[in-house]
């Protein structure tokens, strides 16, 4: 959705299904987390964005999402530091009192042949995709579970179900996440149950995954033409899918109506694994 749609959207009521709810999304503002901030935004979520590197760029987004009325608060911190998302979360949490949901955006490539693949081109992909959803869902989980409520979302990738060529370390993320997710949505269930806190009119606290095909933005922006030719041919849909289209699942999957959607994973890639 771009920022004039999403304006008059606000304007004209937008929704009210995460109000009071605050959403920290990694990687969020660019590309799909952008779009996922936006998304949340609309029903009436307060957004808080996490960035890496680039503070001019993060700020402005926070002062785009500010100029049309949407909370927002920008987060720097390196996810493949254990540390640095636990200090990220207590940042959140300082800031507005609560985290209501966590997306596990942020994610790099580094793209080689398998045999010429060096060992710190494969240690820094898992580090940030895979290690970064693991240290931020960690410090975050205590919180959730204490307050009994809570939904993370990690974004994987198509490319974690099928592979793809010079992307081992990728696709090996990717697939990762699958695992973490089904293992923290269990872990997540049995103590609450252990507190006494699983309430099956509740809204509960939910781990899914979202794995996205190619998708237009800067990351697949670097393909070439001719190789995006060749996917989109392979995609049933024959196009690529928009930020937005990932955006919309993250946010079916943090209403309070999706209480029983936990442990799966939701492909967004126009049948491209059929």
């Amino acid at each position: 959705m771009a920022t004039t749609e999403l304006s008059d959207h606000l304007r004209t009521g937008g929704g009210d299904k995460l109000t009071d709810r605050v959403a920290f999304v990694t990687g969020g503002t660019r590309g799909i987390g952008a779009a996922i901030c936006r998304s949340l935004a609309t029903q009436g979520a307060c957004v808080a964005a996490g960035y890496g590197r680039d503070r001019d760029r993060a700020d402005d987004f926070r002062r785009e999402l500010e100029q049309i009325g949407i909370t927002a608060t920008i987060h720097q911190g390196n996810v493949a530091s254990a540390e640095d998302c636990a200090r990220t979360v207590q940042d959140v949490l300082d800031a507005h009192g609560q985290l209501d949901i966590l997306v596990n955006n942020a994610g790099i490539t580094v793209d080689k042949p398998v045999l010429r693949m060096a060992q710190d081109d494969w240690y820094k992909v898992l580090a940030v995709n895979l290690s970064g959803a693991f240290f931020m869902s960690q410090a975050a989980l205590g919180h959730m579970l204490e307050r009994g409520t809570g939904r993370i979302v990690n974004i994987s990738s198509v490319v974690g179900q099928t592979g793809n060529i010079g992307q081992t370390n990728y696709a090996a993320s990717k697939s990762g996440m699958f695992g973490l997710t089904k293992t923290l949505a269990l872990e997540a269930a049995f103590n609450l149950q252990r507190a006494g806190k699983l309430d099956r009119n509740g809204i509960g606290l939910t781990v899914n995954a979202v794995a996205p095909g190619y998708i237009e933005t800067e990351m697949v922006g670097t393909i070439p033409d001719k190789v995006l030719g060749r996917i989109s041919a392979q995609i049933p849909l024959h196009r690529l899918g928009r930020p937005e289209e990932v955006a919309r699942v993250v946010r079916f999957l943090c209403a309070d109506a999706s209480s029983y959607i936990t442990g799966q994973v939701w492909g967004v890639n126009g049948g491209l694994d059929m």
